[in-house]
């Protein structure tokens, strides 16, 4: 096709970064020679309705005389205060005028309504925090001030990250989207088909592919399909993503085609790319791969092609041209620290490997190709890929997306980034394995590694091994240690209600997290309701686990969330708010000392865990013997040697002194002469940007040809702990 694609993510995603499913598709195609553009329509439209004129427009939207809520009310009557404050506080969000900070901060700037009366916490929750944060949660209170106006007043389904979003979620059938579909658009429908006109006009694509990640973007996208196919019927319209993936998979309902040509499952390179050659008149509608299509006017799945997917080092680095970088949202929502990476700033997000390395999670969609199918890349390209986006981007933050990134892989790539000496912040979703020694912890610390994301879920030994979750508690407790010391931050993905959970096996979850946090090993948390979905082996098989499945029942449209019942469980969702109640005090370093029933309005049993259980599994992590496959790490500067006499007991010696000059710090350390001499010679082939990659049982054996010595005495030795503290690490 001569004409260029453009690729669309429908209103809303998020507003501090841009979702990557298109930059990974532009980036991709950018490799087969095909023309493409890209807009995030999300931030396009904040911008737009959260400007001086687009509030003008909002508040001349508003009934008169309807019956609004005191809070509307009063936002109304303020209206010429939110339009004079709109653009600076919006330029202030990202990072273009960081002085009204000041402003915001000392009060009588910002007109407040209702989110404003969370503020009796703020002193306590931010405690110190710098002005420009406290600036920016105020901020945002703002901005979701005009949200729930726009949304009471204005247009129902508006929502930052949540458009619509009902109206997807657990949709078996088509009726409400379609219902909502024919009626007229509403406010935000009208600024984002403005939008999207002003791009077809001016790119005039032949093709529009529309991401879908979440429900909260799928109205959006049905929208932006219709908008096309009534104005511009000759563009062919695409839908993919993580929505189509999970829910769409048997999707048999004609009407959705009224909106989109194709609806393409999984990786989205190769069928799209056979789509295209189809359209070019190069390849048969038999042919295509993982593609609904409507045929005889009959919905139909075609997956002929005979082509595999591409390797995932083929697909490209992603591509963010288009996308209006500089101006999304550094917003700060709630105070929580994980959160917090998740809106404020923004991010260049990778991918380590396509699929899970474990998949074998009980609650997780394990039978879907973005689970099941794992491929990693290798260190090198993945740095290359960074380096990439950092010349493309300007920024050099990266978040890694993976369901859960591969130890053995976040080692390589921290020793690529330390040997290219780049300058990088980064976190990653992970598994609590045994794998995070403190020495890897310490080495993805060095390399840039800022937080750590993972499932703790149920904090049951029992229920963890019925989720095949492959860990113990103290086990967990012991690799947030490791992480924590390192000075990387800990997030715990929390569960409660999973098949067979006692209210004894609840209450024992929430103690284990309390002295989690007690002791200072997870800084941040949240806590979520299991829920059964129809890809999960739990939802494949519900007997296996105790639960019996009573709906829905399976429907034309979108089938992934399923309702269940726990006849050997509790009532499981009564636990919710003191669950939640209780974690946000402790995430802030308080209520530790308050018996457990107190965070519940009725009786639960007492907690039947030791007081001490996660101080003792941290104890008991006893130095191992090193692995003779270990890698030898040095992450210190290389030293200079001193010899110097030393008197004891009337007798006079030559010892050795190494020098070390470290970013923070100088450093000295004695040892004898031999040894000294051997480690200035050694250390040189430890740093990660040595060609050389020595391991232990290497180390062990070149010191005995050249010494005849043992080298465990060099490990025993007192220079060997201090440069161990200092940066030497085995990993």
């Amino acid at each position: 096709m001569n004409t260029p694609v453009l690729l669309i993510t429908p209103p809303f995603t998020q507003i501090n970064t841009p979702y990557p499913a298109t930059a990974y598709i532009k980036g991709f195609l950018k490799t087969q020679g095909v023309a493409s553009y890209q807009s995030d329509l999300g931030i396009e439209v904040v911008l737009k309705v959260f400007s001086k004129e687009g509030l003008k427009t909002v508040f001349a939207s508003i009934p008169e005389n309807a019956d609004f809520s005191d809070n509307v009310c009063r936002m109304v009557s303020l209206q010429n205060e939110y339009i004079s404050t709109i653009d600076a506080v919006m330029r202030f969000l990202q990072h273009k005028n960081p002085t009204l900070a000041y402003n915001i901060c000392e009060g009588d700037f910002l007109p407040e309504a209702s989110r404003f009366q969370q503020l009796d916490d703020m002193e306590w929750a931010f405690g110190t925090l710098g002005i420009q944060d406290k600036a920016r949660h105020l901020a945002t209170l703002y901005l979701e001030d005009l949200a729930d106006l726009i949304k009471e007043a204005v247009d129902p389904h508006f929502g930052f990250s949540r458009y619509a979003e009902r109206l997807g979620r657990s949709a078996t059938t088509f009726d409400t989207l379609e219902e909502v579909l024919t009626a007229p658009p509403s406010f935000i429908d009208n600024v984002s088909t403005d939008l999207l006109k002003q791009k077809i006009e001016e790119l005039q694509p032949g093709v529009v592919c529309l991401s879908i990640p979440f429900p909260g973007n799928l109205y959006g996208g049905f929208r932006c399909g219709k908008f096309i196919k009534d104005n511009y019927p000759h563009i062919k319209v695409i839908m993919g993503g993580g929505f189509p993936n999970t829910e769409l998979r048997s999707l048999a309902d004609i009407r959705v085609f009224k909106y989109v040509d194709y609806i393409t499952l999984d990786d989205g390179e190769r069928p799209l790319l056979n789509l295209l050659e189809h359209f070019a008149g190069k390849r048969d509608t038999s042919t295509l791969k993982r593609t609904f299509l409507v045929l005889d006017g009959t919905v139909h799945y075609l997956n002929g092609g005979r082509e595999g997917d591409f390797p995932f080092n083929k697909t490209g680095t992603p591509d963010y041209s288009d996308l209006l970088l500089d101006r999304y949202l550094s917003v700060i929502e709630i105070v929580n620290p994980m959160h917090r990476l998740w809106s404020d700033g923004r991010w260049n997000k990778l991918t380590m490997a396509h699929g899970c390395y474990w998949k074998k999670c009980s609650f997780c969609d394990i039978s879907l190709d973005y689970i099941n199918n794992y491929v990693p890349v290798n260190a090198a390209l993945l740095c290359d890929r960074m380096e990439e986006l950092i010349e493309a981007t300007g920024e050099t933050g990266f978040h890694f997306v993976d369901e859960a990134a591969p130890p053995a892989l976040m080692k390589e790539m921290a020793l690529e980034i330390l040997k290219r000496n780049l300058k990088l912040t980064w976190w990653a979703n992970i598994r609590f394995e045994k794998s995070f020694t403190a020495d890897l912890c310490r080495l993805l610390k060095a390399s840039g590694c800022i937080a750590v994301s993972g499932g703790l879920e149920v904090a049951s030994d029992r229920l963890l091994m019925l989720m095949k979750k492959g860990v113990t508690v103290a086990q967990v407790a012991q690799v947030t240690d490791n992480f924590t010391a390192a000075g990387i931050m800990v997030h715990a993905y929390l569960m409660y209600g999973f098949p067979t959970q006692t209210a004894q096996e609840t209450v024992d979850s929430l103690e284990m997290v309390r002295q989690l946090f007690f002791n200072g090993v997870v800084q941040s948390g949240f806590w979520h309701l299991f829920a059964m979905t129809a890809h999960s082996p739990v939802g494949l098989d519900p007997a296996a686990y105790g639960v019996v499945r009573v709906g829905p029942e399976p429907g034309p449209f979108a089938n992934n969330d399923l309702i269940h019942e726990d006849p050997s469980g509790c009532d499981h969702e009564q636990f919710g708010p003191g669950l939640t109640k209780a974690l946000y005090n402790y995430m802030h370093g308080v209520g530790f000392e308050m018996p457990l029933q107190d965070w519940f309005d009725f009786r639960i049993p007492r907690t039947t865990i030791p007081y001490n259980f996660i101080e003792r599994a941290i104890d008991s992590q006893h130095a191992k013997s090193s692995k003779e496959n270990a890698r030898l790490v040095w992450l210190g500067n290389l030293p200079t040697l001193e010899i110097y006499k030393k008197k004891k007991k009337g007798s006079t010696f030559k010892m050795a002194k190494l020098h070390f000059q470290n970013k923070s710090r100088s450093i000295t350390v004695h040892t004898s002469i031999q040894a000294a001499k051997w480690l200035e010679k050694a250390l040189p082939a430890w740093v990660p940007s040595s060609s050389q990659s020595l391991r232990l049982a290497e180390v062990k054996a070149l010191y005995q040809e050249e010494s005849g010595a043992d080298f465990d005495k060099i490990m025993q030795s007192q220079a060997w702990k201090e440069l161990r503290k200092e940066g030497l690490l085995l990993v």
